[in-house]
């Protein structure tokens, strides 16, 4: 089950964002108060978190590099109905947000991006464990390896084989 966290300061920004994913089937846990979504962050996972730029509490950029801190796995976006410059670039550069996505926002470019973003999440997820599987599969092939040493230095004459000039095996009747 993919784990969306969606956090504005105005509920029915958080009504309309959920009217706009509700036929996703994503689980969506929706916070007014940063603080409530912060300590959220700390129970459960979550794919991709979305914040509102300007809150009273906290604003959006902090928040998403406390989400980042907790969670560095999940993808951020970020709402906001007046985003200067220089907000984007503090947003992209500390908080490594996926997207930025304007207010009023376009149902099907929020969805679209929403849906990229879960698409990225799973991509990096399946990756992460991929290159789990390879470290562990190295370790094995390392461990074999040294035993392989081990035998070799403990019984050398059990893994001559002797061949003929042709590379076939001589057994000892074959001498």
């Amino acid at each position: 089950m993919i784990n969306i966290q969606l956090v504005d300061d105005d509920p029915a920004i958080l009504s309309a964002l959920k009217r706009v994913v509700h036929d996703e089937g994503w689980a969506i846990d929706t916070y007014t108060d940063p603080q409530e979504a912060l300590v959220a962050l700390s129970i459960n996972s979550y794919a991709v978190i979305v914040s509102d730029l300007h809150m009273p509490q906290l604003d959006g950029i902090t928040y998403l590099q406390f989400s980042k801190q907790l969670q560095p796995h999940a993808i951020r976006l970020l709402l906001s109905g007046h985003g200067d410059r220089d907000s984007l670039t503090k947003a992209i550069n500390h908080a490594s947000i996926y997207r930025f996505v304007s207010k009023p926002w376009d149902s099907y470019e929020l969805l679209s991006a929403l849906r990229s973003a879960v698409e990225l999440y799973q991509l990096q997820s399946e990756r992460r464990q991929l290159l789990d599987e390879l470290q562990r599969q190295k370790n094995i092939i390392a461990r074999h390896q040294n035993e392989w040493q081990q035998l070799q230095k403990k019984h050398p004459a059990l893994l001559e084989v002797l061949r003929d000039e042709d590379g076939n095996i001589l057994l000892d009747d074959d001498k």
